[in-house]
């Protein structure tokens, strides 16, 4: 199921809803798949007919999209491993944003990372204020700074010089290099006697 070490999805599965983003909700959808589990097993020891018991609205996108019955335990464990495995290896991008991003937004920025990285990816987020705006991606092995921060420190010598032409304010010439002692010719030794 791996493929160039991230987690692929099982040929049963369609995938997760957009909603479900993050580590975090893996680790939801584990817990309440864990007492949907317990709740079956309690129904079954007492002799009843086993009902699906009401679920959150995560962990109903999630089955109702992979058409997974959890009223059967041998559908349970498999949704289980699937779920188990997502958490220990699925691909993990970590953004970081001068502010907190609104839901729609997030949703729209996993669906295209679902359709152009990774149909699994998760997604975790942080807050960085002096970003000013844009973001930071940090992946398992790469860094993209992708904030206005970063563009203004690699244009800080265009910003000067156009705010020096707007000033009237005449540029400001390259220092000329003036050749040292050593450099024309004279020995290191004379100069230090």
């Amino acid at each position: 199921m791996a493929h160039n070490g991230a987690y692929q999805l099982p040929e049963d599965m369609v995938g997760l809803p957009v909603l479900v983003a993050t580590p975090s909700d893996i680790g939801r959808l584990l817990r309440e798949l864990e007492s949907v589990e317990n709740a079956m097993l309690q129904t079954e020891l007492g002799g009843k007919q086993a009902a699906a018991p009401k679920l959150t609205s995560l962990m109903d996108q999630t089955v109702t999209m992979n058409k997974i019955d959890l009223t059967k335990p041998a559908s349970r464990k498999a949704f289980q491993t699937f779920l188990t495995n997502l958490k220990k290896s699925a691909p993990v991008l970590h953004i970081s944003f001068s502010a907190d991003p609104t839901v729609p937004f997030m949703e729209k920025l996993v669906s295209w990372l679902r359709r152009e990285i990774h149909p699994l990816v998760l997604v975790t987020v942080g807050l960085q204020p002096n970003l000013g705006a844009g973001c930071v991606v940090r992946s398992t092995n790469k860094y993209f700074d992708m904030s206005l921060r970063k563009n203004f420190a690699n244009s800080r010598g265009i910003l000067i010089a156009k705010l020096d032409e707007i000033n009237g304010i005449p540029p400001v010439p390259a220092p000329a290099v003036v050749p040292s002692v050593a450099t024309a010719g004279v020995p290191a030794q004379k100069v230090a006697a």
